[in-house]
């Protein structure tokens, strides 16, 4: 399937429209350039909506349209759990741990480690999430990228791997999280614009032309399979969603590590004018979160019954269902075709920005400063820039021999992140409100997050992915009370203070967050 003249003029005219808005909200009064607080948490200036929006975008990359719709397809709408709870989850950060972060005015989540832990454990997380930031999310954002924009322009994967990180950076090496965070906006309503279309597409075909509701009822009569929240044990699935263990255990412990505890996520928060607006940001952002599983799951499940119609190629898609997305997107006319594929476009370019701008915060901030102090403002805001090319063009390299080989990049970005999730979540659960977590503790906590990991995945092959993850959170707990009831010497904090925070909430979040709420409770009750 190609692109019309049609389709790429829509393209062109969104980067351009882009770019053009980027360098507009990036632009500084005459004589005046951008400090560190400028480029790195946009002025602290942020609004609520651009929060909310920036944060749906910057998470909304190529594995999960394209990796979540795979999972669709092979799956179910068991995966939209990854969605649904990642909801709740952001209503707690909001309401407990932005007031923590937001008193300590940090730039990134070391710099809380080193307040709270000290320099060592500061400088092992930021080599740890620097690294994944570059080897894991951008390579896997880059490659699902790359073929989705392969199978709909026959470019070579490579090229177009190479066109998108161009995007990215063009526009956010220049402005920074502000001209990220306020084209987030625009991504945001071309993303849902855009899945919308497919889904009704799908639907519709599926109907044959009936009409996407339609399709919809088709969908429940003739996969009642796929609209189960709760696998059974005999689900060739239960390995990565193991029924009520999806509702129990380790995927609460992915999502607070994601959501809580991650830059490229909460630098959102950390930008905002203030904490009202943070926390409304991120309640907006978990309203949004109840739409996704609509535009990515939705169509996936679709793409069964059109395999079935013999309308797409049902071997191929099983074999690799990480193409589903790219496929269904050839049923878009010339002209919705192009606005579809600027959506796509739109959700893997903010994505990485996002973790762009986030590399190199941690770097410049956590890494570079700490060795190369008092300098002007603006020789670190340079070195953000650079970092976070450098970290662009390895993803670039790195992407197809390290991702290519796998089935479901969205899977994969689970496996590693989780080998240390449980870890990053304990530390920073019990930094805040356990006064005796030492730094012994801390380094005891992640390290052990990883070697239970390991052993559990090659001495227990058998035990389901999330249910690993719990267990090894509890083991990680308990190497942290042990190890910090035995340390030879008393924990002294940089900031005793750090717990005397305001965890109030407004009117409109309380609102908005018994709606959310009530919403998932119906919508799992419904499809249990």
């Amino acid at each position: 399937m190609a692109l019309t003249t049609l389709d790429l003029i829509i393209v062109g005219l969104y980067a351009f429209s882009l770019l053009s808005i980027a360098l507009w909200v990036s632009r500084e009064p005459k004589g005046e350039t951008k400090d560190t607080e400028d480029y790195f948490l946009a002025g602290r200036s942020l609004p609520w909506w651009a929060i909310g929006a920036s944060l749906i975008a910057s998470n909304i990359s190529a594995e999960q349209i394209i990796g979540q719709s795979g999972q669709g397809f092979a799956v179910g709408v068991a995966i939209a759990a990854y969605e649904w709870q990642a909801a709740i989850v952001l209503l707690v950060v909001a309401k407990w741990f932005l007031p923590i972060f937001l008193k300590r005015g940090i730039y990134t989540m070391p710099q809380y480690l080193d307040q709270r832990y000290g320099h060592g454990v500061k400088t092992l997380m930021s080599v740890y999430w620097i690294f994944l930031y570059t080897a894991v999310n951008l390579t896997t954002v880059l490659w699902l990228g790359g073929l989705a924009v392969t199978s709909l322009t026959g470019w070579p994967v490579f090229n177009a791997m190479v066109g998108l990180a161009v995007l990215a950076a063009v526009y956010s090496l220049y402005g920074g999280l502000k001209a990220v965070a306020l084209t987030d906006i625009i991504q945001v309503v071309i993303l849902i614009v855009g899945g919308l279309i497919i889904t009704w597409l799908a639907l519709n075909q599926v109907s044959g032309g009936d009409g996407a509701m339609a399709g919809l009822g088709r969908l429940f009569e003739e996969m009642p399979g796929h609209f189960e929240m709760i696998l059974d044990e005999d689900h060739p699935a239960y390995g990565d969603l193991p029924g009520i263990w999806t509702l129990l255990g380790g995927l609460w412990v992915l999502h607070f590590s994601y959501w809580g505890f991650n830059q490229y996520i909460i630098q959102r928060a950390l930008g905002a004018e203030s904490l009202a607006e943070a926390q409304k940001g991120l309640a907006f952002g978990a309203f949004i979160k109840l739409l996704i599983p609509l535009i990515v799951v939705v169509p996936g499940i679709a793409a069964v019954v059109m395999a079935q119609q013999g309308v797409l190629d049902g071997a191929a898609l099983a074999e690799q269902s990480d193409r589903t997305y790219g496929e269904l997107m050839s049923f878009a006319p010339a002209g919705l075709r192009g606005l579809v594929f600027a959506a796509l476009i739109a959700a893997i370019v903010s994505s990485l920005a996002s973790m762009m701008n986030s590399i190199s915060t941690i770097f410049t901030m956590d890494v570079y400063r700490e060795r190369v102090a008092d300098r002007p403002e603006g020789h670190y805001v340079t070195i953000g820039r650079i970092s976070a090319l450098t970290a662009i063009v390895i993803a670039v390299f790195l992407a197809q021999p390290f991702i290519g080989g796998f089935e479901s990049g969205f899977q994969t970005v689970q496996e590693y992140s989780g080998f240390i999730a449980p870890g990053v979540v304990v530390v920073f659960l019990f930094g805040f409100f356990w006064r005796r977590m030492s730094t012994e503790g801390a380094y005891a906590v992640l390290l052990g997050s990883v070697l239970f990991n390991v052993a559990l995945k090659f001495g227990m092959p058998d035990v389901p992915f999330i249910l690993r993850i719990w267990l090894v959170t509890l083991a990680c707990m308990a190497a942290g009370v042990i190890v910090s009831a035995v340390a030879s010497k008393e924990l002294v904090e940089v900031d005793p203070n750090h717990r005397v925070a305001t965890f109030a909430t407004d009117r409109t979040f309380n609102v908005l967050s018994a709606i959310i709420v009530a919403l998932l409770v119906g919508t799992y009750i419904f499809l249990w």
